[in-house]
């Protein structure tokens, strides 16, 4: 069974998809969140304190991330998928990431 491998990979895309992607807002530069950093955001989107760009809550965990350069929103990955919609981007304040 490949759950274990399964399950830790689910956060992670392949790298020659995360080489072209980029913010669909503001054309910046994106990057994969370090696990520890997920793990801290599905702490804040259990307490419900995360917000989508769209202004709705976030209700369901991430599996991974994409930090837009700026810092200021995490594009969700879920099951591999990344979710490079706008209103989907996660509002976020650079210390949740530092």
């Amino acid at each position: 069974m490949e759950t274990d491998t399964t399950s830790q990979d689910k956060g992670k895309i392949a790298p020659d998809l995360l080489a072209i992607l980029c913010c669909p807002e503001t054309k910046q530069e994106i990057r994969l969140l370090e696990k520890d950093f997920v793990e801290k955001l599905n702490q804040r989107i259990e307490k419900g304190e995360l917000k989508t760009k769209g202004g709705q809550s976030v209700a369901e965990k991430i599996d991974g991330g994409l930090l837009r350069n700026d810092g200021t929103v995490v594009y969700p990955i879920r099951d591999q998928i990344p979710i490079m919609l706008i209103e989907e981007g996660i509002l976020v304040e650079k210390s949740d990431i530092s």
